[in-house]
């Protein structure tokens, strides 16, 4: 079992509060690794995989000017992916994950291994962007759910 995982659970039992993940690039890892968690069913309700633009969309309200000016691998696809979850499925805490895994799909701008972050929390959200380089596919999937872990750690454990 992860710790970062566990923290998180042990942090949002302690302010009893749910969260939920919009995972794009992740495929579902992020809800899995909060799912190995012993009590997660104290924190979680619902998540949703939208690895489709239109997906992002209709399930999260991502604009479609949004995704055409900024396209999905973007913070500010990101930032709203955390906000529709939060929305949809009434969390205090909601996670947006969209990048590029690799190995094709990436481009100078955004090279392989870029992913954007939205974190929303009791209303408040930011955003970061993370470059992992050309890990592999699998490797830029877990390196990105271990920064959302660790920034949840970081960001529950300073309010608590």
């Amino acid at each position: 079992m992860n710790d970062t995982a566990a923290r998180t659970v042990r942090a949002l039992i302690a302010k009893d509060r749910k969260i939920s993940f919009a995972e794009s690039c992740t495929g579902g890892l992020a809800c899995a690794r909060l799912v190995d968690v012993p009590d997660a069913s104290k924190v979680l309700d619902a998540s949703f995989v939208t690895y489709a633009n239109e997906a992002k969309i209709g399930l999260l309200g991502v604009k479609e000017e949004t995704l055409a000016l900024h396209g999905a691998v973007s913070e500010e696809t990101a930032f709203q992916m955390a906000e529709g979850i939060c929305r949809a499925n009434r969390s205090h805490v909601g996670v947006g994950i969209s990048g590029i895994a690799g190995p094709g799909g990436g481009t100078e701008e955004k090279p392989v291994g870029t992913v954007c972050f939205g974190f929303c929390i009791d209303g408040k959200t930011f955003t970061a962007t993370q470059h992992f380089g050309p890990l592999g596919r699998q490797e830029v999937r877990k390196a990105a759910v271990d920064f959302v872990f660790e920034t949840l750690c970081e960001k529950l454990e300073e309010a608590l």
